[in-house]
């Protein structure tokens, strides 16, 4: 997860922020506001400021230095923990809410169900989710895959809430729920390059194929008028140790 260290600031001005409604979610889910809160991957705090809304001690656990130095002067509450998820250690007792979001896929899949378990208190809730951005008009989401796969072909898609799947087929968890939120964002040619520039995949590729990329996607939005607009999902998955 060190790769978005690169773009801390563009991460924290270019990327939506998550619906408050999950903060009501978990807790409900948990049945009570809990005695800790642990955050996995929390980057620059785009989860942190629904997940402070529970009301719980907060920990955020962060690899990167440049992203947990925006995210400790966003929340000076929180505990900001610099480590991996397979090296943190948990506190004792473990934790009664264990969150992650946009980041699941960066933790080892052979491991990261049974740690996230062992991670929770008897009887804890795992909070896992992130967002999927569809396109409003299906023919500018066409046009946009076309010419992302036009400068490289290999990029693919995990499938729509891939992680509810994951997280069932471990068996790890009982209880497991899901909770969509959508909602519609509309972004000018600025704001969506922006967007852009924040995704791993991204930011994986060469500067020339960066510059392409952004060169094409920039003369689709202003064929398309000079804004796209996104049909943002947001999947909460919810399970309990």
């Amino acid at each position: 997860m060190e790769l978005f260290g690169t773009v801390a600031d563009l991460y924290e001005t270019a990327r939506p922020g998550y619906p408050p409604q999950i903060a009501d979610a978990i807790l409900s889910y948990h049945g009570r506001t809990p005695s800790s809160v642990v955050e996995i991957g929390a980057g620059t705090g785009k989860a942190t400021a629904v997940l402070a809304g529970i009301g719980a001690p907060l920990t955020c656990v962060e690899p990167d230095a440049r992203m947990a130095a925006v995210l400790a002067s966003r929340f000076p509450v929180a505990v900001v923990e610099r480590n991996t998820f397979e090296h943190w250690s948990p506190p004792a007792g473990g934790a009664e809410v264990l969150a992650c979001a946009m980041a699941w896929h960066w933790l080892d899949p052979a491991t990261r169900n049974t740690r996230a378990r062992g991670i929770l208190a008897p009887g804890g809730t795992l909070a896992v989710f992130g967002h999927r951005y569809e396109y409003a008009d299906p023919a500018h989401g066409a046009a946009i895959q076309a010419a992302v796969r036009a400068v490289d072909p290999g990029v693919r898609e995990r499938p729509a809430d891939w992680f509810h799947d994951d997280i069932v087929a471990a068996g790890c968890f009982t209880g497991v729920r899901k909770q969509v939120f959508e909602n519609v964002l509309p972004l000018d040619r600025s704001a969506y390059l922006a967007l852009v520039q924040t995704f791993g995949p991204f930011l994986q590729r060469s500067p020339e194929q960066q510059e392409r990329g952004l060169d094409a996607l920039g003369t689709l939005i202003d064929d398309f008028g000079g804004t796209v607009v996104l049909n943002l999902r947001t999947t909460l998955v919810l399970a309990r140790r």
